[in-house]
């Protein structure tokens, strides 16, 4: 339809001028009442349209349409836009403002949250999934927002929750709190920019797990560029890297020693894991939960890695320990070892320890690894590995000096190259170029040997 019907659509108006280019929305189910109700219709609106363009399909839960109230009708609107979203190949974008379940339904309003749940389930890894939590989203719908593989929360707006914050404090549910635990990948200002964010991911990602995400922008693969490995903001690095300098980032509130997001080079798509210099690159337990996630979803739709380390090691501490941290460093090796999409790691700055390994080195299932020539790779930091194994030498030589020997002999990125975990050294300026030409080389990659119907003999 052209327009959009302010009197019928009330709140979800905007909402849904919001998500389609204009004058593409069309409504599926439009005359669908709730059970028992001749003038009420059901709380939900579901439809498909435009988004920059390409087919994608969305549910607005709307609270001016009896608070939004979710039940048996209001599922089966919602499993019917799945059921062509799936069949079209194209991403679906979810609005959440319900007040929740018809208490009067009873059993029939739980299964229907189980039914709700099962689409998003079956679509997860299909096709993209983005949630844009406007308004209460609370108990069941909560853990469906949550199955969403994006969710994105509205200040002062967003009640996300599983339990009331009326129960358990005023702290919990809020925005801020949704985005500083790791529930929202983006905490936006307004209504407007969380729209704008979630057509943002729509136009970076593939519109389902068999097609690429490809496209043209005019920007040179072979510019050079300037880039300072000792003083640097991780942000601003994957911006330098990136095509026209677009970077999308996601879970910036939660892991901070770590920076995560989208971004294309070459005009082609790929998840970026880039140690936050910052804060020393510290792998901490949220670093590794956020990169395990990103990586995971980047292997579900064959989005290429690209892995920018920069990491003084693991994080040291008793609080590390008690909260299983070796399982959560577990989980991210097993995203990088199991995934089967393309993934190129460049060793920036330090590499120490573990985190060389876990973050996405060749050992671990990297197709490519570069290193910048600063680049220092070592089991311990030099000045560790000096007072270890050096410190008799201390008196013939200064520390300073024994630690600048130890980066040159034993830590340097010609090091790993002559044992083969590095591939290549690359210059600064042109580390651009090698990206994006190491990231357009892995695009077509297949895992296993390719079929064939026999040998070519010879003449």
């Amino acid at each position: 339809m052209a327009q959009i019907d302010e009197k019928i659509y009330g709140q979800s108006k905007t909402k849904l001028e919001s998500i389609f280019d204009a004058g593409t929305f069309v409504e599926l189910g439009a005359y669908t009442k709730r059970s028992g109700s001749e003038t009420d219709f059901e709380g939900v609106l579901c439809g498909y349209g435009a988004v920059n363009g390409e087919l994608a399909f969305a549910f607005v839960q709307d609270s001016g349409r009896t608070k939004g109230a979710f039940g048996e009708r209001h599922a089966k609107k919602i499993a019917n836009l799945y059921a062509l979203a799936v069949k079209n190949g194209a991403p679906v974008i979810g609005v959440f403002d319900s007040a929740g379940a018809v208490i009067y339904d009873g059993a029939a309003a739980l299964a229907a949250y189980g039914k709700f749940m099962k689409c998003v389930s079956d679509a997860s890894g299909v096709i993209p999934q983005i949630a844009v939590i406007d308004g209460v989203c609370g108990g069941s719908s909560a853990v469906v927002a949550s199955m969403f593989d994006l969710t994105i929360t509205v200040k002062d707006t967003s009640k996300l929750f599983v339990n009331s914050p009326f129960v358990i404090g005023k702290e919990a549910g809020s925005a801020d709190f949704a985005a500083q635990n790791g529930l929202s990948a983006y905490n936006a200002k307004d209504e407007a920019e969380a729209f704008a964010y979630a057509r943002k991911l729509v136009a970076l990602l593939p519109a389902n797990n068999a097609s690429g995400a490809f496209a043209e922008n005019g920007d040179d693969m072979n510019r050079a560029v300037a880039v300072d490995a000792e003083s640097y903001k991780a942000d601003e690095l994957v911006a330098t890297l990136a095509d026209n300098g677009a970077f999308t980032r996601v879970y910036a509130d939660y892991a901070k020693n770590v920076v995560l997001g989208f971004a294309s080079f070459g005009g082609i798509t790929a998840g970026v894991v880039a140690s936050n210099p910052e804060n020393k690159g510290i792998l901490d337990i949220k670093s590794a939960r956020a990169i395990s996630k990103l990586v995971s979803f980047c292997d579900s739709f064959a989005l290429p890695v690209l892995t920018l380390v920069d990491s003084e090691g693991l994080d040291v501490s008793l609080e590390a320990e008690g909260a299983a941290y070796a399982s959560e460093l577990a989980k991210l090796a097993y995203a990088y070892t199991s995934s089967s999409n393309a993934k190129l790691t460049v060793v920036v700055g330090k590499a120490y320890g573990a985190a060389f390994t876990l973050l996405g080195s060749k050992s671990v299932g990297a197709d490519m690894a570069l290193a910048l020539p600063t680049a220092c790779i070592s089991v311990l930091s030099p000045e560790a590995s000096v007072a270890f194994v050096w410190n008799s030498k201390v008196g013939e030589q200064s520390r300073e000096e024994l630690e600048k020997e130890w980066k040159e002999k034993c830590a340097s990125a010609a090091e790993a190259c002559d044992c083969g975990e590095i591939d290549d050294i690359v210059e600064p300026a042109e580390l651009r170029a090698r990206v994006c030409a190491a990231l357009s080389m892995l695009a077509s990659k297949a895992e296993g040997t390719p079929t064939r119907r026999h040998a070519n003999m010879p003449l």
